[in-house]
């Protein structure tokens, strides 16, 4: 098992290691973040609902500029800083009380999380070859699942006790692994600056190719909400499958990525072979879809076969979509702007999650069967679409090299 989320020893191994660290804590809280914002700040449904929203508008609209930060005062120095704030950020939500302290600290911390979630984007391109990038995010990947739900089981513990003190250890916990993070962050090499160049700040902004790639992903990687959202609702409301099958199928995914996701990222070494990984892997999503509308109206026991079936066509669909996009992502990207390039990218996937549940839960769950179907020839389409656009950006990129090279 260590074999599948940890890479031989190197940077790749560090990088691994202060994932799993940081991602302890994300486990924990985000299993807790709702609960404790309703139960502990007393906050509204409504009240919660406006604050995640508005401190996710603010992060997507800063991305860029988070980005632009990495590459100019080097990502290992941001990436510190950021860890090191989101420490004390997180551990204030102890004493916050009521809906505008509540935003302002969680509004702060997530432009925290996404200056350091970008340099470390931009210290894993610094610091592991091209062609060995999607490997060691596979490894990175395999090892977050892992942590990740060692951290929500921690918050079942928590929740099953129900206490004051028991949440506020939560947080402070969580926080804790945010302060060893940004600590650990020193073991790696650091990465120099880029200086400023002439031109625009933000050239991703006038790269037609990669903006395009960014939207057609973030459509892509919608869906991610199937099983957390979407999946839950189908099975209380359109199956006879008993409402455990949810937590089950989740655990299923989760054990999947972690066997499975270094063996998917085999063969995305360049562009090209990594656009063909995603639209295998968009064209497993659509399958899921389908074998997804077949439960409707069938027994207990074939709704949960067929439901686990679909989730393991899902898990493959993900794992070799995630595989192609690291690659694109990356070497779409000129070195010397990684961070802004992989903040523009972030940015493809939130606004596909701002959309995406209102109009899946439309479609599924007030439709059946042919919403299911029209989100898989939705992902097939997209999957489709892909190895286009991304050989547009492959040309794009060699004839911004060709005209660096004859100005030089």
């Amino acid at each position: 098992m260590l074999t599948r989320v940890l890479p031989p020893p190197g940077p790749a191994r560090m990088l691994t290691f202060i994932t799993m660290v940081m991602s302890l804590g994300q486990g924990l809280w985000m299993a807790i973040n709702a609960i404790y914002a309703v139960t502990m700040v007393r906050l509204t449904p409504s009240q919660l609902g406006v604050s995640v929203g508005i401190a996710a508008a603010l992060v997507l609209v800063s991305s860029i500029p988070l980005g632009h930060l990495a590459d100019r005062a080097g990502p290992r120095t941001v990436q510190m800083w950021s860890f090191l704030a989101l420490a004390p950020l997180t551990a204030a939500l102890v004493f916050v009380e009521g809906f505008w302290s509540y935003l302002i600290v969680t509004s702060v911390q997530g432009l925290a999380y996404r200056a350091g979630n970008n340099a470390r984007k931009a210290m894993i391109a610094a610091n592991v070859p091209k062609g060995e990038r999607a490997r060691v995010m596979a490894y990175i990947r395999a090892a977050l699942n892992v942590t990740m739900s060692i951290g929500a089981c921690i918050s079942g513990l928590v929740l099953a006790w129900g206490e004051r003190v028991g949440y506020q250890g939560a947080v402070l916990f969580t926080a804790l692994c945010f302060l060893v993070t940004g600590l650990l962050t020193l073991k790696e090499a650091p990465v120099p600056p880029v200086p400023a160049s002439a031109g625009a700040a933000f050239a991703v902004l006038r790269d037609m190719p990669f903006l395009a790639f960014t939207a057609l992903d973030g459509l892509l990687i919608t869906h991610a909400l199937l099983l957390d959202i979407v999946l839950p609702l189908w099975v209380i409301s359109h199956t006879d499958a008993p409402r455990w099958m949810s937590a089950a199928i989740l655990l299923v995914n989760t054990a999947f990525v972690v066997a499975f996701q270094t063996r998917a990222a085999r063969g995305t070494d360049d562009p090209r072979s990594a656009s063909w990984a995603s639209l295998q892997g968009a064209g497993c999503v659509a399958a899921a879809c389908l074998v997804f509308a077949t439960t409707g109206g069938s027994g207990t026991l074939t709704a949960c076969v067929l439901l686990i079936l679909g989730a393991l066509v899902h898990a493959l669909g993900e794992i070799r979509h995630a595989a192609g996009s690291w690659t694109i992502a990356y070497d779409l990207a000129p070195d010397h702007a990684q961070g802004q390039y992989q903040g523009t990218y972030k940015m493809g996937g939130d606004v596909g999650k701002m959309f995406a549940p209102a109009v899946f839960t439309w479609l599924v769950i007030g439709h059946g069967a042919t919403g299911w179907i029209v989100l898989a020839v939705a992902y097939a389409l997209l999957g489709a679409a892909m190895p286009a656009v991304v050989a547009r950006g492959v040309r794009s990129r060699a004839a911004t090299a060709e005209k660096a090279a004859a100005a030089a």
